[in-house]
């Protein structure tokens, strides 16, 4: 299984903007939101909020800014994706900060965290790999309970190579992924690909290469995800390779993305990730990241190492991992200024 994330300056697709003449932070939680907020979890009911309030991460960012508080995008984006949560004191008052332009009730987000969680790695399942759940929390939704992910750690991953490919307006028109896998028992028949907006929009359509097919897909246009088994040809015997290869594509309004990431929860011996920009829309600096381990830690983006790259003749940047082990690898780019609206 692969899990990809993409975030994003904006949103993943175009923002709603309410131009009536009363708040929406006023009119009070929809019946959906308002479940969300007695029920949990906290990153479900962030999510919902910030998209009852029609506001793109950057513009919650700017509204923080206003109130005092100082948080980053790539923050935002992974407290309401589950990946962290608020834990340290500047993060809960931003926390408190939000809550006064949410269409939520005063104290009703801060009440859903629970207690702080151990800090360290997160556990292992029972072959001491890292636990596939923690990786992709998405997978305990009651939608994707039809995913089959039971040949996951029968698959060693050889290599990998992603492309995510912008179009003129600097938004995401695609990602090609090509890979190579090998059984280490008799059976594995299928590989399961996750991949998440970390705003809601509609996920991408995908595309996958003969001889494989796509099996059971499920999207979910509230949580900008995809889920999808690629089916191999045939079930692999003990030692046999197979090569995967698919693409997904963003319709328009394509979202427009400031960094892109993986989650690789068992090794790999190569994994490479290309961001190929359009001439006419290139960025200012591109930067490579990596963070070992499961990162469960809330300020983990405060102590990754980035790696300026250079942007060659083609408009690309690409990050390599060799002899990756549980790990997130991702790029991330700075614009000049805001590109061109537009599909």
């Amino acid at each position: 299984m692969q899990f990809e994330s993409t975030a994003h300056a904006a949103s993943m697709a175009a923002p709603v903007v309410h131009r009536g003449l009363v708040d929406p932070a006023c009119a009070g939680p929809s019946p959906q939101l308002a479940q969300l907020l007695r029920t949990g979890p906290f990153h479900d009911a962030l999510r919902a909020a910030i998209a009852a309030s029609g506001l793109s991460l950057d513009r919650v960012q700017d509204r923080l800014r206003r109130h005092g508080a100082d948080v980053s995008l790539a923050s935002l984006s992974s407290w309401q994706s589950g990946r962290y949560r608020p834990e340290r004191p500047r993060s809960l008052a931003a926390l408190r900060a939000m809550e006064r332009f949410l269409p939520v009730p005063d104290g009703a987000l801060f009440a859903l965290l629970g207690p702080p969680r151990p800090r360290g790695p997160r556990p292992a399942g029972a072959d001491g790999q890292a636990s596939l759940e923690n990786v992709v929390p998405d997978l305990s939704l009651p939608a994707l309970s039809g995913i089959d992910t039971s040949w996951d750690a029968s698959l060693t991953r050889i290599s990998c190579q992603t492309r995510m490919e912008f179009d003129e307006n600097g938004r995401s028109r695609s990602k090609w992924t090509r890979q190579l896998l090998r059984a280490d028992r008799d059976g594995p028949d299928r590989w399961v690909t996750v991949y998440r907006l970390d705003e809601p929009g509609f996920p991408p359509g995908i595309e996958v290469v003969a001889p494989c097919r796509t099996g059971r897909v499920v999207r979910s246009h509230e949580g900008g995800l995809l889920a999808a088994e690629l089916l191999f040809d045939r079930p692999l015997a003990r030692g046999e390779t197979v090569i995967v290869e698919y693409t997904l594509t963003h319709a328009v309004p394509r979202p427009f993305e400031t960094h892109v990431e993986a989650a690789l929860h068992l090794p790999v011996r190569e994994y490479v990730l290309e961001a190929r920009f359009d001439p006419a829309c290139l960025p200012s600096a591109c930067y490579s990241y990596r963070l070992d381990g499961a990162c469960a830690r809330e300020d983990a983006e405060d102590h990754r190492s980035e790696r300026l790259l250079r942007i060659d003749a083609a408009g690309s940047a690409h990050a390599v991992a060799l002899e990756a082990g549980h790990c997130r690898i991702g790029l991330r780019w700075d614009w000049e200024g805001p590109p061109a609206a537009g599909a």
